[in-house]
């Protein structure tokens, strides 16, 4: 927005969001301020607390799970599709509270998004909850997103309503391998909360981001050219890999996002499920058995302690397990979790020794299985980043995610890497601090926000090939012979992201009301193919990549005359608007072009 007063940054995280901001009028040449929102949160009974995190917990209290006013904040808000008057509570309390009532909680509903099994705007969270009362994946994200605008808007805009959140410039993250329906999702939630228009980042761009802001010009000197950064990002639900290539133009360093990982949903979820499992072999050698219910809380536990541990607040924690019966104080059970089981665990399930070569390990599918999310069969994320990398090896490395705040990990990669690297002959990777893992993604993408409006240096992410949209020939039906395709070129290579383009002077005819199918295509071999380019004879150069079948809206079989209209999305994707010649209605296509770079 031209108008707006900040540029806000905000991280909706798996376990943990944050919001940053800056003013738009930095004036050139003066290094950009930017702050972190301290959010008003629920933080124990009747206790409201300000804190920088906001914890991604949303807890559905009964009548007699918390007292009266309990949960007042000094705005409020109502979950309508339950009850008027009841009240939900996110962030810290939320957690805490909702680990002795797992089935009220909410957690992890940014990994639901991403589910394509489950109906997303269906009421199913909590999974394992009561059917009355639940939410949405996407009501969810509503919440939490809700609850971070109230919170600006009581903090920064309770005299001045243009400051409120909705008037300002709003970035918004995501994991960079969420897909085309994740992200649209993600921005519906968005809407949903108040904030019709967001712009979304890919997370590990917005660490980087964070990375340069901290250094200042200095980052020039800590980068050279032809250096390969690898952005290793592990957060709560998520492992996101990405590849920033160091080039100079003109004698100045630039920056260019060459490729994104695929789509992983293992994290710090499966950790804390992997020690949670730990704790509870231990506790059965012992006697102790625990139900699907305690260890639905010791997993809830396990995190809050984890964390705590990770942050350097105690070497070990104790976590207690609620009994069940008619005596659950007496039956209480008391286990401890140590640094050094986070490590053994962690380390060797999650990052194990590998060969460069080395790809993850394939597990044969039961058959049937509960509706949940689609973990990874192999939680080795150095397998997977092998497979990611391939021959390419990083000369430096950015962390990224609260689980790589434990040095242990931080190391065992770094090792990895230099084993790669030895295999190879190349020298080994040096490692590029981050300030602070927790806040990082949040001020990153307020960065972005500024660097967007010409106050900051900008990744490139053009488009690594050249896309094309398959468009039936106007011919003769021939007797054996199947219906001609041309391919029309609607993404040239190096496209930047932003870019809007409408096909030159062509006119093309739309059917509607019915299923029809689009083909889009990709060649990595015509990179000098021109914008709107028809190509006849195609084949060995260009290659099927994906059809989507759909049905657009208008009457049963109608063909209508459309222009079309393309952008290159700052998320990944093409956006393929077909517009009427008569009326100017518009339909929308959109494709990811991420996924097979």
């Amino acid at each position: 927005m031209s108008e707006a007063k900040y540029v806000i940054g905000i991280d909706l995280g798996t376990t943990n969001s944050a919001a940053a901001y800056s003013r738009v009028d930095v004036q050139p040449g003066e290094e950009p301020e930017i702050k972190v929102l301290e959010i008003p949160q629920i933080t124990g009974p009747g206790t409201v607390e300000a804190k920088n995190i906001l914890p991604s917990f949303i807890f559905l209290p009964e009548e007699h799970d918390v007292a009266k006013d309990a949960l007042s904040l000094p705005w409020s808000y109502r979950r309508t599709s339950i009850d008027d008057k009841a009240s939900i509570a996110v962030g810290e309390f939320a957690r805490d509270r909702g680990a002795e009532i797992p089935n009220r909680l909410i957690s992890s509903s940014k990994s639901w998004l991403c589910t394509p099994w489950v109906d997303r705007n269906g009421k199913i969270l909590p999974n394992e909850g009561p059917e009355e009362g639940k939410l949405s994946p996407v009501e969810a994200g509503a919440a939490i997103l809700r609850h971070i605008r109230e919170a600006w808007d009581y903090t920064m805009a309770s005299e001045d309503s243009s400051l409120m959140m909705e008037n300002q410039d709003v970035l918004l993250t995501v994991p960079a391998s969420f897909d085309a329906v994740a992200r649209e999702l993600t921005v519906q939630a968005a809407a949903a909360a108040g904030l019709p228009d967001v712009i979304l980042l890919e997370e590990p761009q917005a660490a980087f981001y964070a990375w340069i802001h901290d250094m200042g010009n200095f980052w020039r000197k800590s980068a050279a050219k032809d250096d390969l950064v690898l952005v290793f990002d592990i957060g709560g639900g998520t492992t996101d890999y990405s590849l920033i290539r160091v080039d100079e133009e003109e004698g100045e360093l630039v920056l260019e996002r060459i490729a994104v990982g695929d789509h992983l949903l293992v994290g710090g979820d499966n950790m804390d499920l992997a020690l949670a499992y730990s704790i509870a072999r231990k506790l059965g050698e012992k006697g102790t058995r625990l139900d699907s219910w305690q260890m639905r809380g010791l997993w809830h536990s396990v995190r809050s302690a984890k964390e705590k541990i990770l942050d350097g607040e105690a070497e070990k924690l104790a976590v207690t397990i609620l009994g069940r019966g008619s005596s659950l104080i007496g039956g209480t059970i008391k286990a401890e979790i140590t640094r050094q089981d986070i490590d053994q665990v962690v380390l060797e399930g999650f990052f194990p020794q590998c060969r460069s070569d080395e790809i993850p390990k394939q597990v044969a599918k039961t058959g049937l299985k509960e509706i949940g999310l689609a973990y990874e069969a192999d939680p080795g994320v150095t397998r997977h980043l092998a497979k990611f990398l391939g021959d390419k090896i990083p000369t430096a490395v950015l962390f990224n995610g609260g689980v790589m705040k434990s040095e242990p990990a931080r190391k065992r990669v770094l090792d990895t890497l230099e084993s790669w690297a030895q295999e190879h002959g190349a020298e080994k990777a040096r490692e590029i601090e981050c300030a602070d893992i927790d806040l990082a993604v949040a001020k990153g993408a307020a960065y972005y926000g500024l660097a967007r409006r010409g106050g900051g240096v900008r990744i490139r992410g053009g488009l690594s090939r050249s896309y094309y949209l398959g468009v039936a020939a106007s011919m003769p039906a021939v007797p054996g012979m199947p219906e001609p395709v041309k391919a029309i070129c609607i993404g040239t290579f190096g496209m930047e992201e932003g870019t809007e383009q409408a096909l030159p002077g062509q006119e093309y005819a739309l059917v509607v009301g019915e299923e029809v199918k689009f083909d889009f295509l990709g060649s990595v071999t015509r990179l000098e193919d021109a914008f709107g380019a028809v190509v006849n004879d195609w084949e060995g150069e260009i290659e099927a990549i994906t059809t989507i079948e759909t049905t657009l809206d208008g009457d049963t079989g109608s063909v209508i005359p459309v222009t079309i209209e393309v952008k290159a999305t700052e998320i990944g994707t093409l956006e393929l608007w077909c517009v009427s010649k008569k009326s100017g209605k518009r339909w929308k296509l959109e494709f990811n072009v991420r996924e097979k770079e």
